[in-house]
């Protein structure tokens, strides 16, 4: 395996990542796998048949995908593309979710419509664009979702063992140890399923150890007799990775949220970022950027008081802009985030957060709720279009150069302000429909050096902060994990040659 596959060449290899529970860490490991082959010439794709996250991308051609598929694009070294993520599902309510379908937005459906005949007939896609990445790969590293053993919807299956068996790929379950009960978790997950889905399982790796291995060796000979299958590896708990998340916002707002500071400020002070926690907040990856800066605390908050405190107070992306306006007003944090504007302290809206900041809303598309009035922060008038904006522009800001995204029915029709961005700025507040902007670094110094005049702080941004190489480095890390903790021989085996032969069938209750 080396080098790229030309068009027309012999299927490559793959390899399904599943996990015994959400967020048993299936992405991280996706990419970790990914960069680690890249770094031995094989050419390698990730690939999630169906995704439901409100953490979103746009890539080149203006197509929406997960945000975990293009973190783990960007650990493979290539640009990602619709192809590694056909089904994408954005909640908009606990019943309902937008799907997206290779990159373009075709409806609403409630959870009982789609799986009840929708998902099944997408099958088909799903393996044409896992066949085309591997028909141009060396190899396809395919991320599961949930779990493989969520047998009321296996009928319906396309992202877990329903794309293994269309596809004929070995799957590698990954279980949390962290949590508790790993062991029970690896051979439930396996006695479950059924035979013909458990000749597709290899085994299993485990993530997030902590201490010596040793003492786990006997649990995993005996899970080996009694399953039949091996582990190929026991990867350790690894701190401050900060890569993608995918399906939401997995932190207590009652706990400090990313409240360390990185390193020590480059100036006498350090600044505070409070961002609103909004339902159904989107693309919350925007304050990464933030949080990596020396001297910046980022903290996710639920109530007025904690924004007191707080040097700049970012209203971030949402799925339901009239539902967190409610909400924000419900909380009383809308009245708290006015008074700053009053006093001149800085406020950042951010998409969803920007439209929050107008005058009014018009919306008969995501919430139907007619006209709504907005904060009044900023002179915008929003109306929501039935075709959403999907573009990747690049500008200038502050007399920097500036990269972003954008994914939003909403269109902003300015009266008023300073230009910024897309969007405006009125004295301390500013808005702006670009998502990651705050990672072009220039910029983000610019834009950081403004919050402190606002703020009256002496903070000075570093002057050699890079987000993207800070990115590599993360990426490079999960790689290390695999290089150095897994079984990399048997794992290059398993994606070459696929399946192994006579893995025995696992009955529920054995013994």
């Amino acid at each position: 395996m080396s080098g790229r596959k030309a068009a027309g060449a012999a299927v490559g290899g793959g390899l399904l990542v599943a996990g015994t529970t959400s967020d048993a860490g299936k992405s991280v490991v996706t990419a970790g796998i990914c960069r680690w082959l890249v770094r031995q010439g094989v050419s390698v794709a990730p690939f999630k048949a169906q995704n439901m996250s409100l953490n979103s991308f746009v890539t080149r051609e203006g197509a929406e995908i997960g945000r975990a598929q293009a973190m783990q694009a960007a650990a493979a070294r290539i640009e990602p593309t619709a192809l590694m993520n056909p089904v994408l599902l954005k909640p908009g309510s606990d019943r309902s979710s937008q799907v997206v379908l290779l990159g373009k937005p075709v409806g609403e459906l409630s959870a009982r419509g789609y799986h009840s005949g929708r998902q099944e007939q997408l099958l088909g896609t799903v393996t044409d664009c896992l066949a085309e990445l591997r028909r141009t790969h060396d190899a396809v590293i395919c991320e599961g979702a949930g779990s493989p053993a969520e047998i009321n919807l296996r009928r319906t299956d396309i992202v877990n063992m329903g794309i293994a068996r269309a596809a004929r790929i070995p799957v590698v379950v990954v279980g949390d140890i962290d949590r508790g009960g790993v062991f029970a978790s690896f051979f439930g997950t396996t006695a479950l399923l059924s035979p013909e889905d458990q000749a597709l399982v290899a085994g299993y790796l485990v993530n997030k150890f902590r201490g010596d291995v040793t003492l786990l060796e006997p649990g995993l000979e005996m899970l080996r007799g009694l399953t039949g299958r091996r582990t190929f590896g026991v990867l350790p708990y690894a701190h401050g990775l900060g890569i993608d998340e995918e399906d939401g916002l997995r932190v207590s707002l009652r706990g400090a949220v990313r409240e360390s500071v990185v390193a020590p400020p480059a100036g006498e002070d350090i600044l505070r970022v409070a961002v609103c926690a909004v339902p159904l907040m989107s693309n919350f990856t925007d304050v990464d950027a933030l949080a990596a800066e020396p001297g910046v605390v980022v903290r996710f908050v639920d109530r007025p008081e904690e924004l007191a405190d707080a040097d700049l107070v970012v209203l971030p992306g949402t799925r339901g802009t009239v539902r967190a306006l409610a909400w924000l007003r419900e909380r009383g944090l809308a009245d708290a985030v006015v008074r700053r504007a009053a006093q001149g302290r800085p406020v950042l809206g951010i998409c969803g957060g920007y439209q929050m900041l107008g005058e009014r809303i018009e919306d008969d598309v995501e919430s139907r709720a007619g006209t709504v009035d907005g904060l009044g922060l900023l002179p915008l008038r929003v109306r929501f279009a039935v075709e959403k904006t999907l573009a990747r522009p690049v500008g200038e800001a502050l007399g920097e150069p500036v990269e972003g995204y954008e994914i939003h029915h909403g269109v902003a029709e300015v009266a008023g302000g300073e230009g910024f961005l897309d969007g405006c700025r009125a004295g301390s507040v500013w808005g702006t429909h670009w998502h990651g902007s705050l990672e072009s670094d220039g910029f983000r110094r610019a834009f950081l050096r403004e919050v402190a005049r606002a703020a009256g702080r002496r903070f000075v941004p570093a002057p050699d902060t890079r987000f993207g190489a800070l990115r590599e480095e993360q990426l490079d890390r999960l790689g290390d994990l695999i290089e150095e903790h897994a079984d990399t021989k048997a794992l290059l085996r398993l994606i070459e040659e696929g399946v192994p032969e006579g893995l025995p069938f696992v009955p529920p209750g054995a013994p």
